[in-house]
Order: C-alpha cells, then structure tokens, then sequence
C-alpha cells in the first residue's frame, strides 16, 4: 500500500477539516507515517524527550498564545527547536494568526503548515477517524457480503457456487446488498471488521447468465448501503466434498479474518435447498445468541435434565419389590 502524503490528506479532507495551506507547495509529497495527531505543547517550551516527531502536530490557541508571549529571539529560538525535526505537517486551528517566523522556518526545512477553522476539539474528532482508517490493516476477499435484519454475513465458497444468486434473493425478500463478488475489508479496533464493495462496483452484480445489474436502480436506494460490520461468515460447500456438516449447533465453528475470530457456519449445497431462508436463520440466530439465548445450549440442558430424570426413575422403580 502506498504511503499516504500530505497531498493526500489535504485533497481527501481539506474541506472537511477547512484547511488553508500557508506554505504553497513546499513539503506536500512528505509522508504521514503514523495515524497519531498531538499537540507539541512541551517541545515549544523546550523539553524535547520523548517527543513523537513522527506524529501530525497542531498548535492550538494554548500554543499560538504561549509563542506570543515570548520575545522575538526566544520564539525563533523555541521554533527553530520544534521545526528541527522531519515532522509531516504542523496544523493551526481556529483560523488564529500564525507567526511570521513559523511560516519562514517551515518553508526552509520544506515542513508544510496548513491552518483550519475549526476549533481544536473539532478537528480532532474530525481527523481521528480519518487516519485510523488509512492506517487499519486491510485485505480484499473473494465473497459477497449483504445486511441481513441488520446483521452482516460474509459468503465465501468457490466460484460459481451461488453466493450472488443467494445475495441476490435476500435483497429481493428486502435484505440489504453491501458488496459482490470482491469485498475490501477493514478492521476497526482490536475485534471489529468493515467490509464494503470497491468503488466502481458498489450497487452492481454479476449474475451468471444475465450479467451485470445494478441493485439500487432495480431494487430501490434502500437495497444497497455503503459499508457494514461482518459479524458471521456463511461458507457454501458442495454437498459432496461437505464431508460431515454440523447438526446441533454445539460445537460452534470460527474462521479468521486479518487475525480477528468471526463465527462461520458451513452449509453444503444440493439441488433445491432454500439457501436464502437458511441465511436468514442464520441472522436470526446470532441475534438470539447475541441477546444471550443459544437454542443449541438452551436444548441440550433440557435434554440432559430429561435424562436426569429418566434415570432417576428407573433408579426408583428397580428398587421396588412389591
């Protein structure tokens, strides 16, 4: 992947973030190699352990009022300081006055400085979740990912085995189409994954046979959303290389995706099964488990009470002799 520039930042979010750039063109190609944003508070007033050069920097009105207070030579001199090190970018918020000197030593040591209207805490909410998407560990799958009764289920299987005629049949019932075919996933956090369809594909299928259609234009706007969460995996197999298939749901199977355990449940395919109703079921039963009722459990302790209470019968009747 490459790396991500200030260029890139400035065109993707410039008008989010209402940024003006104050220094021309001088350092846009530099590279944004990590996805923290701090305030460099402490190196201003000289203390420089410790500090995160690689990160973004913003000046805030604490900063902006603490350089005003200093004495030309003594500013220059806390400038210089900050400046004298390979920073991506600096950034002023709340459209306040900047320095002459910081523009001056920005341009020469090629560090580009961009001002936004935006109070400090806004921009901060603003950018926050920018760069940690850029920076999230990423992976494309072969698969098609739909929202069903909101939940988002991810099928896999070989190609050609039915997983956009299966999407297809759940956005006809009023299910919800997110990707085909290729699914570009992203995880969020320590346990979250987002998949959503590549740009050029995002509304289409490929339907053997027919070709392409676009969902939203056949369906409606609602059939389609841009992203979800996937929270289980379908896998469609052959029913004749499905070797043993699950039957109670008991021994729960799991999968990983960019090293995050999802739950993936196997179904084998033969000629007239209703995949999407079992899709469905599938839905429904995660939001069972997820609301604390798991019907594999909740069964097999009745089960076990029944047993219970058979052989404590048996126990009974053989102990009496009349």
């Amino acid at each position: 992947m490459p790396p991500l520039l200030v260029r890139d930042l400035l065109a993707q979010k410039g008008e989010s973030l209402q940024l003006e750039l104050l220094t021309g063109d001088v350092g846009l190609d530099r590279p944004i190699p990590v996805p923290e944003i701090s305030s460099p508070g402490l190196v201003l007033a000289g203390f420089t352990k410790r500090f995160a050069a690689r990160r973004l920097h913003a000046l805030g009105e604490t900063e902006i009022a603490y350089l005003k207070s200093l004495r030309p030579a003594e500013r220059r001199r806390s400038l210089e300081a900050f400046l004298s090190y390979e920073l991506p970018c600096v950034f002023v918020t709340k459209s306040q006055p900047v320095p002459r000197e910081l523009v001056a030593l920005a341009k020469a040591r090629k560090i580009p400085v961009l001002r936004s209207k935006l109070k400090t805490a806004e921009f901060y909410r603003r950018i926050t979740p920018y760069l940690t998407e850029m920076f999230a560990p990423s992976t494309t799958v072969h698969a098609s990912l739909a929202d069903v009764y909101g939940v988002g289920l991810l099928f896999t299987g070989r190609s050609g085995i039915g997983k956009s005629e299966c999407v297809l049949d759940l956005v006809e019932r009023g299910h919800r189409l997110v990707a085909d075919d290729v699914v570009h996933i992203t995880q969020r956090g320590a346990d979250v994954l987002i998949g959503r369809a590549h740009e050029l594909s995002y509304r289409y299928m490929e339907i053997r046979g027919v070709g392409l259609v676009d969902v939203s234009g056949l369906f409606g706007i609602h059939a389609v959303r841009q992203q979800k969460r996937i929270e289980v995996v379908v896998e469609l197999t052959d029913w004749e290389k499905a070797g043993e298939a699950e039957r109670t749901g008991l021994d729960g199977k799991a999968t990983r995706i960019l090293g995050v355990e999802l739950p993936l449940v196997s179904v084998p395919l033969n000629p007239g099964k209703n995949i999407t109703v079992i899709a469905e079921v599938v839905a429904m039963n995660h939001l069972l488990r997820y609301s604390g009722v798991d019907a594999a459990k909740a069964f097999n302790t009745r089960l076990l009470k029944r047993m219970a209470e058979q052989r404590e019968l048996r126990e009974y009747l053989s102990e009496d002799y009349e």
